[in-house]
């Protein structure tokens, strides 16, 4: 009898997996890790069931792209038995190259290494245990392939990975406005001259998609107090560096010590630290933050304890930059408070800027087929004029400083 793995996914019910192959790479340590990186970083202190993981994800982006395969099928678009398990293959491991707590890492202890980087390279180093299996869903991956619209199924602005991670962070954290109709989106989808296109029938499902996705950005991803999480755990990382730098014991486990004593970029992130990043998970953070509470150095003390025990600073956010003067008055209301130096004060008292931008005219667009065969974009085809509004990058500047 053949094998059948079978999981059962709150979001969709059942999810089954009938190749051998898939089986065994869900069954790898490379992707049995990302049960233990979070799907949503730090939002848990905001959103407190925001606790899935990118193996959840991974896993309902599979589901997503076998319903989309079938659906393709169902109107004449030939898709082979092996792209189809390429497909399911590239959109099971277009997120196994996230570092813990997701993107926190890429902008801490490792410079200029994107996860979509590494998730390249961790799936390179699959295809070799996996004897050239994966050949194909690393040309899909990599947009590499003859048939583009694969690849925007991957990794488009109507693609899986939005589809499931929009409806799955809905549910996980309570924000209604992010629940999207996967299952109409993906019935509507077509194929015209090797792109993918929406039928006309489902263009308001594409408009509460991307306004579904505005809302989430603002109301969930760039929340002022998960921006604010994040930004902490970063300058944790950054001041536990420069202690370990400045000859200063900071324990840690042995995976993310190796990254804590070194400077690694793009140009040194080879195979051996490749190895050695797959061990990193959120485990060996939030256990490092735990000793790092009772540390000797204020601040690192101060800011491990700051995401611990949930002690958050304060965030202001608006349209305009802070001018250079109230920032300086926060610094010195901080350095006496806390008797800090110049060039301590920075960890505590520092300013950012975030920008979203829901729906992009200069990346390839959502297309919309239309009854007479025409094909526009989203922005064009709409009635309603906010989606041409939303294409418009709205920018937030930010100071975060103890309360």
């Amino acid at each position: 009898m053949k094998k059948i793995k079978l999981f059962n996914d709150p979001i969709y019910g059942f999810i089954y997996q009938e190749s051998e192959l898939i089986s065994r790479i869900i069954d790898h340590p490379y992707f049995q890790r990302l049960r233990r990186i979070t799907q949503m970083g730090l939002s848990y202190l905001v959103y407190p069931g925001a606790h899935h993981t990118r193996f959840h994800h991974v896993l309902g982006c599979g589901f997503l792209m076998q319903k989309a395969v079938e659906t393709l099928r169902l109107k004449g678009i030939n898709i082979s038995n092996k792209e189809e398990e390429s497909l399911y293959i590239a959109i099971l491991l277009h997120d196994i190259g996230h570092g813990p707590f997701s993107h926190a890492l890429e902008n801490s202890i490792i410079e200029g290494v994107s996860h979509e980087d590494i998730s390249l390279l961790i799936m390179k180093e699959l295809n070799r245990e996996f004897n050239g299996e994966l050949e194909m869903a690393i040309q899909i991956f990599s947009n590499q392939y003859p048939r583009k619209f694969f690849y925007q199924l991957i990794s488009g602005q109507l693609d899986m990975d939005r589809m499931d991670y929009l409806k799955r962070d809905s549910f996980y954290s309570g924000v209604a406005e992010g629940n999207i109709n996967a299952d109409r989106l993906i019935t509507m989808l077509n194929v015209e001259n090797d792109q993918l296109v929406l039928e006309e029938k489902g263009i308001y499902s594409v408009e509460k998609f991307i306004v579904a996705r505005r809302l989430m950005y603002w109301q969930v991803y760039l929340h002022k107090t998960s921006l604010a999480a994040e930004r902490i755990l970063i300058q944790t990382l950054k001041r536990a560096k420069e202690l370990i730098g400045n000859g200063v014991r900071v324990p840690a486990s042995s995976s993310l010590n190796f990254f804590l004593n070194r400077k690694i970029d793009e140009k040194k992130f080879d195979q051996d630290i490749l190895v050695r990043y797959i061990k990193l998970d959120d485990y060996d953070v939030i256990s490092a933050l735990k000793q790092w509470c009772d540390h000797q150095d204020f601040i690192l003390s101060y800011l491990s304890g700051s995401i611990i025990n949930r002690k958050l600073p304060k965030v202001e956010m608006q349209k305009e930059d802070f001018s250079e003067v109230y920032i300086q008055q926060k610094k010195d209301q901080m350095m006496k408070k806390y008797s800090l130096n110049k060039n301590d004060i920075d960890y505590l008292v520092f300013t950012g800027k975030v920008w979203n931008k829901a729906y992009s005219t200069t990346e390839v667009g959502i297309s919309i087929l239309m009854k007479n065969g025409e094909i526009i974009d989203i922005a064009d085809a709409s009635d309603q004029l906010n989606i041409r509004a939303l294409t418009d990058p709205v920018t937030k500047y930010f100071i975060c400083y103890p309360k």
